[in-house]
């Protein structure tokens, strides 16, 4: 019995040429040959796939159909050849990547490094920036963003997650008292770090809340410094102060009006096959954070009194 496949790759060639012999030429194969197995393809589907005239060739109407359909299947079907094919295949040639500057310098470029090692044939590109690149524009292969994504263009991998404590030191509550409630916080001096808009939770929904301060600094460990010497309360990411609420030099606060968990993510340009050097490299960050004492911590409540 004939493969279901025979004729496909060529009538696809020919409708996509408009010409018997410029398919034939770019099958590398015979004009006859692709006329017979159109022939054949036809005769199978018993409808009419194509009018042939002296100088061009057309599609019927029931020939642009299957033409669709056709070109979804090679392209399944190449991608299933690719997809297996990158198992046996090493990462290679150059990776560029993007990534905020303090989380690139403290969790990912050491991943990375580490990476590059298990496969002496890659070439990596790290641009650490707190802007926001375009992939595409910027021809970066991925990108590690943290937070809430807003960019629908690319395809997002979780890498770990990431939730946001707000604290204080137990020296800064006995000189100045603990906030009990959202509103509390205007009498409060705030360490404020890249932005002065803290995300917060009410009545079920997240909510941005301005705060204000007598110091101010880009710089996520520096904040962290500040709030440990006592000089206010702050709002960072876990990773940050997990190991500080754990041993007490820390204290959570306002817990029920802490925000959703957000996370951290890898994304890059949509497509649906990723590059072994892409796809291994994300599956390494994801193994990689979730063993790093950091994150190994876990996020349950701390001692809040």
């Amino acid at each position: 019995m004939s493969s279901r496949w025979e004729g496909i790759d060529e009538f696809v060639a020919v409708a996509e040429s408009g010409q018997f012999t410029a398919a034939a030429e770019r099958l590398g194969v015979s004009s006859s040959h692709v006329s017979r197995q159109i022939a054949r393809l036809e005769e199978r589907l018993q409808t009419r796939l194509l009018y042939r005239s002296t100088r061009r060739v057309t599609l019927s109407e029931a020939g642009q159909t299957f033409l669709q359909h056709c070109q979804r299947l090679q392209d399944g079907r190449d991608e299933a050849l690719r997809a297996v094919g990158d198992l046996a295949s090493e990462p290679k040639g150059l990776l560029r990547m993007t990534c905020a500057v303090a989380y690139g310098e403290r969790f990912i470029v050491p991943l990375v490094t580490r990476f590059m090692a298990l496969y002496p044939q890659l070439r990596v590109d790290v641009e650490l920036s707190n802007r926001t690149l375009d992939l595409v524009h910027e021809g970066m292969d991925l990108a590690i963003r943290l937070g809430r994504l807003q960019d629908s263009r690319l395809v997002a991998t979780r890498l770990a997650p990431r939730r946001m404590y707000l604290c204080a030191s137990p020296d800064y509550l006995e000189r100045y008292g603990r906030p009990h409630s959202l509103s509390e916080l205007a009498r409060h001096n705030c360490l404020v770090g890249s932005t002065d808009l803290w995300a917060l939770q009410q009545d079920g929904r997240e909510i941005s809340q301005r705060v204000q301060g007598n110091w101010r600094c880009n710089s996520g460990q520096a904040v962290l410094d500040a709030a440990l010497l006592g000089m206010g309360l702050c709002q960072l990411p876990d990773y940050y102060v997990l190991e500080h609420l754990h041993s007490g030099a820390l204290v959570s606060l306002l817990e029920a009006h802490q925000p959703p968990n957000t996370a951290v993510w890898a994304l890059y340009p949509q497509q649906r096959h990723l590059s072994p050097k892409v796809r291994r490299l994300v599956d390494h960050l994801k193994a990689g954070l979730a063993g790093l004492p950091e994150y190994r911590q876990g996020s349950h409540r701390f001692q809040t009194e």
